[in-house]
């Protein structure tokens, strides 16, 4: 699914305040309740997300007939199932416009079901980081290991970034994320035999009001927003993508997945006419740094990344420190489902090893840093059962568990 068109323009951002685990997780809980307060029924979000879902079956379509070879009505059938199954809204379709009213509405519906049942989380800057830097090794096809039974760490969460994202799109444009938001679905992209759910996660990303890319058109619209008593909440739906979550690759080859990353890479350079940046053996990022998410997929390597590095250890889930309350900082301390949920803060976990001793400096070789190595199948070894079996390893942290993180030719200090 499409982003919502905050082009080009962009302004600077001051990065000097210090990172606070009590200020994030106040800023959380009024990004949360602010977007629960304003989100429901807001018509200019509402339209926004009809007229992206409306782009999006477009495109879709359009490259079902280049590149695909369909007739006109296979084309949109399967834009359909690409677009709105892709993202659990189920057969039957329409395929007349009023339906895109109603899927818009069942967007809204589930935007206010994920804020009010989610798991709050705010990642620090060292674990973004890590993050960040470890998506950028993934290949396309290698994000479609993921098992939501083993993999994903909660059925609902809402995930706060330390700073926006900010990402040069397939179009052109620039757009800014904020905060992730995830809940498990059964997706019906699997054309043509859609009827059947697979397993799944349905991902939404949420740009920033406030956020670093702000066009004079943009401020403009949260002008007339407000002027027609319905201000813009701070965290805005940029658009939604599935996930399929059922471990599909998991057992196929490295050869075999970088095949299937292959194609799907000569499919979207032979549509777009250039070449696709490839990615890196070592991951890099550096905070400010403008994503070039040519291929549309930095949401999947992130939220990937993000899951795995949990739950190999290499991040530290915590309950955030004591601070200021929703209700003490003038808002209400409870939702229609109950209390206001605790945030929890991810960290860079310094006192957990990495995969296999990764993280053990040896008598040969010693590590100072710390960085994120690419995801990679190894033949393991397992004891009881007397026997080798493939499984995926990584990405994940590696060096000695006490050493600075290592992103690009800098070491830093990390939360």
């Amino acid at each position: 699914m499409g982003r919502a068109s905050r082009t080009k323009q962009s302004r600077t951002r001051e990065r000097s305040r210090e990172w606070s685990a009590t200020a994030a997780a106040r800023e959380a809980h009024q990004l949360r309740r602010e977007a629960l307060d304003l989100l429901p029924g807001h018509p200019l979000i509402r339209r926004q997300l009809r007229d992206m879902s409306h782009d999006a079956l477009m495109t879709a379509f359009r490259t079902a007939v280049l590149s695909g070879g369909m007739d006109e009505d296979s084309a949109k059938e399967y834009a359909l199932a690409t677009i709105l199954g892709g993202v659990g809204y189920a057969p039957p379709w329409s395929r007349d416009d009023p339906d895109l009213e109603q899927y818009a509405d069942w967007l809204m519906d589930r935007h206010r079901a994920l804020l009010e049942r989610a798991e709050v989380l705010v990642v620090s800057p060292g674990a973004h980081a890590a993050v960040m830097a470890a998506a950028s090794t993934l290949e396309v096809a290698e994000t479609a290991t993921l098992d939501r039974e083993t993999d994903v760490p909660m059925p609902v969460g809402l995930l706060v970034l330390p700073e926006p994202t900010v990402l040069t799109n397939r179009n052109g444009s620039t757009s800014d994320i904020k905060a992730y938001g995830w809940a498990q679905a059964d997706l019906h992209n699997n054309y043509p035999a859609h009827h059947t759910g697979l397993p799944g996660i349905w991902i939404t990303h949420f740009m920033d009001r406030e956020g670093p890319v702000q066009p004079e058109g943009w401020r403009q619209m949260l002008a007339l927003a407000r002027s027609l008593g319905h201000p813009y909440p701070r965290l805005i739906p940029d658009g939604e993508e599935g996930m399929v979550a059922n471990g599909a690759l998991k057992g196929r080859s490295a050869e075999e997945i970088r095949e299937v990353s292959q194609h799907v890479t000569e499919i979207n350079t032979a549509l777009r006419g250039h070449t696709l940046q490839q990615p890196s053996e070592v991951g890099e990022w550096t905070s400010g740094q403008v994503v070039e998410d040519s291929l549309g997929d930095f949401t999947r390597c992130y939220m990937f990344a993000f899951w795995r590095l949990a739950a190999q250890g290499s991040t530290a889930v915590t309950p955030a420190p004591a601070g200021p309350t929703a209700a003490t900082a003038g808002r209400p301390a409870t939702t229609a489902l109950g209390a206001e949920p605790a945030v929890r803060i991810v960290r860079l976990n310094t006192k957990a090893t990495t995969a296999s001793g990764a993280g053990t400096a040896t008598a040969t070789r010693t590590y100072h840093h710390r960085w994120p190595v690419r995801m990679h199948k190894v033949n393991q070894w397992y004891p009881r059962e007397g026997e080798h079996r493939i499984i995926w390893r990584g990405p994940y942290i590696k060096g000695p568990a006490d050493a600075p993180l290592l992103l690009t030719d800098k070491a830093y200090r990390v939360d």
